[in-house]
């Protein structure tokens, strides 16, 4: 026996008030900011502003491909390294969950993976990795302009400041 939503009692309409991919963006912004969020606030708990594994991490980066940049941070910055990863990471998970300054933080988002890719991968297996995915999604926020879709940014976007100052939306969205 065939099912007729149409004679069902109360009636049940599955039609959405935008396309499916507009849901799609703002989980995908939400569910990305948890992951930066959850990892620097682990950091910040864990060791406060005294992440002593990054000045360390790009230290060994010297042989890739980012490594003078790396090195240079690792040995010349390590103080700003070490507070700048576990409050980097929690601020650009918060930007995200929020949807405020969301091309801002996936920019920075963007920093990280790279530099995560890079030094983390060995690259045995190709150079398609977790890494890799992460900095590709970010950089899908950048282009869909994510915080456009259930975030702050669309609000932001709206007031009288952005429109006189509309060069704000390249960080916005």
């Amino acid at each position: 026996m065939a099912y007729d939503a149409a004679d069902a009692a109360g009636g049940f309409d599955i039609r959405l008030a935008h396309p499916v991919a507009v849901y799609w963006v703002a989980l995908l912004r939400v569910i990305t900011g948890w992951w930066f969020f959850q990892s620097g606030m682990g950091k910040l708990l864990q060791n406060g502003l005294n992440f002593t594994a990054g000045p360390g991490y790009l230290k060994g980066m010297g042989n890739t491909v980012l490594g003078p940049v790396a090195t240079f941070m690792g040995y010349n910055m390590p103080g700003l390294v070490e507070a700048m990863v576990p409050l980097g990471e929690t601020l650009i998970g918060l930007g995200l969950i929020a949807g405020v300054l969301v091309r801002l933080a996936s920019f920075f988002g963007m920093f990280f993976m790279s530099l995560f890719w890079v030094g983390n991968a060995d690259f045995g297996h190709g150079l398609v990795n977790g890494d890799l995915m992460g900095l590709l999604v970010f950089a899908t926020m950048i282009v869909l302009a994510a915080g456009r879709y259930y975030g702050l940014d669309a609000i932001i976007e709206q007031t009288a400041f952005v429109k006189r100052h509309p060069r704000l939306r390249y960080i916005l969205g």
